[in-house]
């Protein structure tokens, strides 16, 4: 009696875990600018300089990463896979390339991160239409 009672009278489905509009790749394009700037002033900071930025780039790549993934896992539909066939290599790629963030001193790399979430940004906002 009790099981029958707390059984749910309908069943209910949803793609996110949020109700829609709360996902937006702009949060990992905002910690990506960070990451491209701390690369820009990296040479010329002194010791000091250079080991807290390599502490805060390193943290912003891993923000990247996780909002990219939110989008990619949360946000994303089969349906939006078969309009967009180029989505998954385009996430794989820009994630690769925020953990590369890590590694690296390099403005352009910072550039093509930015470069790949600007794709992700374009097909996100195609879904919306």
């Amino acid at each position: 009696m009790l099981k029958e009672w707390l059984r749910p009278s309908r069943t209910v489905h949803a793609h996110c875990d949020l109700p829609c509009g709360v996902y937006d790749p702009a949060q990992a394009r905002i910690e990506a600018e960070s990451v491209k700037a701390i690369q820009e002033k990296y040479a010329d900071g002194d010791d000091d300089f250079k080991t807290r930025a390599i502490a805060i780039k390193e943290e912003r790549a891993d923000l990247v990463k996780h909002h990219l993934w939110v989008l990619w896992t949360d946000y994303f539909k089969p349906e939006h896979l078969e309009k967009f066939p180029e989505l998954h290599d385009t996430f794989w790629k820009a994630t690769k390339e925020a953990g590369a963030a890590k590694k690296s001193v390099d403005p352009k790399q910072g550039q093509a991160l930015l470069d790949l979430i600007a794709e992700v940004d374009r097909i996100f906002w195609e879904t919306k239409k």
